[in-house]
């Protein structure tokens, strides 16, 4: 005869899915007022929660320190628990929710280097709220202080764009669109008087570069350069693309970039492009996303709008 299992204790019967939801955002985050902006919800619904928790687990969960607020040494054995449980419902939703883009409230991230701000990021905003009106849409830049394969793994984000020139194997990954490698001076520069840059003139010049937004790994532009033998004349590296134009407007520095990013600036301030000496390859633009997003309809469409845009 069979020992029936005992009934679900009353206390943890009462856990519903968004109080888990709370509780790993707010074990991860740190902070009633961040987690209220990605679920969408006030702050004293939060903290409502993070209450209502407190009494159900017999424990603090966060304290305050002169740092902020830190979980507690129990909270912290629940968080990848509790990972595990959000993705396992996110999968389960998933295969018995019908998406509809019309009617959807989902959070959908992005995560993509300011690069795109001057010819994509504006129109998936544009475009998400055309197809999917009631969604939010959350944008990371991306940058050495962002862990961006951490937030695809928690699901903190759905797809990241990039130009690795050796994207993370574990990652999905599909190719979005190659870009030509030019070079941007200011119109006063030597070189735009010449309208052409050598590889002598080149390797002698002095460069503005973009901050590396994934640690330890060489940019596609210096790793070109790396593999013939070569190395750029830095002066000045800036973590922020859409000022370059600005600085090279005003400087006799050589910016090496995507003629995709560089064209729309060349109507709007002093700055000429030139094609790149040294045979550069072109950059290769990707889409990137996690296991545990592959098979959502949601993640799916999203990353099916995002390869639409670029090819437009």
């Amino acid at each position: 005869m069979t020992t029936p299992h005992p009934p679900p204790s009353p206390r943890v019967d009462r856990i519903d899915t968004q109080l888990i939801r709370v509780l790993h955002l707010v074990l991860q985050e740190r902070s009633v007022s961040r987690v209220a902006d990605k679920l969408g919800i006030t702050q004293p619904a939060v903290s409502s929660a993070l209450k209502r928790l407190r009494e159900l687990t017999g424990d603090e969960l966060l304290v305050r320190t002169r740092n902020g607020m830190t979980p507690t040494e129990r909270a912290l054995t629940l968080l990848e628990p509790l990972r595990q449980t959000v993705d396992g419902i996110d999968k389960i939703l998933d295969l018995v929710d019908d998406f509809k883009p019309k009617t959807t409230a989902r959070t959908f991230g992005v995560g993509a280097p300011d690069y795109f701000d001057a010819f994509f990021l504006s129109n998936l905003t544009a475009q998400m709220r055309r197809e999917a009106p009631n969604a939010r849409l959350n944008i990371r830049s991306l940058s050495l202080d962002i862990d961006f394969e951490l937030l695809l793994e928690n699901g903190e984000i759905d797809v990241v764009i990039g130009n690795w020139p050796n994207p993370p194997q574990y990652l999905r990954t599909v190719p979005l669109f190659d870009d030509e490698v030019v070079c941007v001076v200011s119109n006063r520069h030597p070189l735009a008087k010449l309208g052409a840059i050598s590889a002598e003139d080149y390797l002698n010049a002095q460069h503005l570069a973009p901050v590396p937004y994934a640690g330890g790994v060489r940019g596609a532009i210096d790793e070109h350069l790396h593999k013939l033998g070569h190395r750029r004349n830095i002066r000045a590296s800036i973590p922020y693309f859409h000022v370059v134009p600005y600085v090279l407007a005003n400087t006799d520095l050589v910016f090496t970039t995507g003629r995709r990013f560089a064209e729309p600036f060349t109507k709007l301030l002093p700055i000429t492009i030139l094609r790149a000496p040294l045979n550069f390859p072109p950059l290769r633009f990707y889409q990137l996303w996690h296991e545990r997003t592959h098979d959502s309809n949601a993640a799916r469409w999203l990353r099916e709008q995002i390869a639409v845009l670029i090819s437009a």
